[in-house]
């Protein structure tokens, strides 16, 4: 698992600084809360292929009992993160909890149960009028649906021209959005219709305040994830230390923020793995 000599990255900032200070100092009071694709996990063509970087669960297994808890907060539906991601039946995961649909479902390892609210109507409505919307805006055979449960993604990715396909789709999903009480969620290629509410941000700021954590580190690597990172900016006014990592650097809005910029999911988990080492040697 990652390279055991593997130095500790320092932050580029002061906050990022004195959050992994915090961290290191304190660590039965810190949350270590991460998404999973692009972050856990490496950006694949076809989603249903995903899967967590073979040094995560290692990663997190080491580290998870250092600290006063991990989180995994995901728009993908919760047991599907489990499942992606390798985490049931894990030693050392035991108070892992996974917060899939932006924090409207939760997965507790210790029970292996989810908790989710009933469906949204507007999600059902969209799903059988997309395939429609989509012909009219005249999207190519390389545009394509995925059904996650409580919320519907098109992709454009495999597009003759993904970024041209993504642009053009903007309005008339933000418009079928619109008419069912729904938002559209965009990413890297991929624009998510999900009901208004709730966001990484608002499952962060939840998560942090029922664990009481004094530091909170967070990872992510798409739009999605800006929410989290302002959670993450507010908690510090509050003096909740706080440390924003970035992987990869597709996503200008979020590398700009972040205090520490990490190449990919490997660098993500050598730094988790490095943390535990730390940690362990006190």
């Amino acid at each position: 698992m990652g390279n055991p000599a593997h130095p500790l990255p320092t932050p580029s900032t002061q906050a990022g600084r004195e959050g992994l200070a915090a961290l290191l100092a304190r660590p039965s009071r810190a949350v270590v809360a991460l998404d999973f694709d692009g972050t856990l996990a490496d950006i694949v063509p076809d989603p249903e292929q995903s899967r967590a970087h073979p040094h995560v669960v290692p990663a997190l297994s080491a580290l998870a009992p250092r600290v006063a808890a991990v989180a995994v907060i995901t728009g993908r539906p919760a047991r599907t993160a489990v499942r992606y991601g390798g985490f049931a039946g894990v030693a050392g995961l035991d108070h892992l909890v996974v917060l899939g649909h932006y924090g409207a479902e939760r997965w507790d390892a210790a029970t292996g149960s989810v908790h989710a609210p009933a469906q949204d109507p507007g999600v059902e409505a969209v799903r059988a009028e997309l395939p429609a919307v989509l012909a009219e805006a005249g999207a190519d055979s390389g545009t394509w649906i995925e059904e996650k449960g409580r919320a519907v993604a098109v992709h454009t990715r495999r597009a003759a021209d993904p970024q041209a396909a993504f642009e053009a789709l903007r309005a008339p999903l933000a418009g079928l959005a619109a008419r069912h009480g729904l938002i559209v969620e965009p990413g890297r290629l991929v624009l998510e219709l999900r009901p208004s509410g709730m966001d990484k941000g608002v499952a962060l700021e939840e998560y942090v305040k029922e664990t009481g954590a004094e530091t909170v580190l967070y990872a992510g690597d798409d739009l999605g994830d800006l929410a989290a990172y302002a959670a993450v900016e507010k908690l510090r006014t509050r003096g909740i230390a706080g440390l924003l990592v970035c992987s990869g650097t597709e996503v200008p809005e979020l590398a700009e923020r972040a205090d520490l910029l990490l190449p990919g999911p490997a660098a993500v988990a050598d730094l988790l793995h490095t943390l535990a080492r730390r940690l362990t040697q006190g």
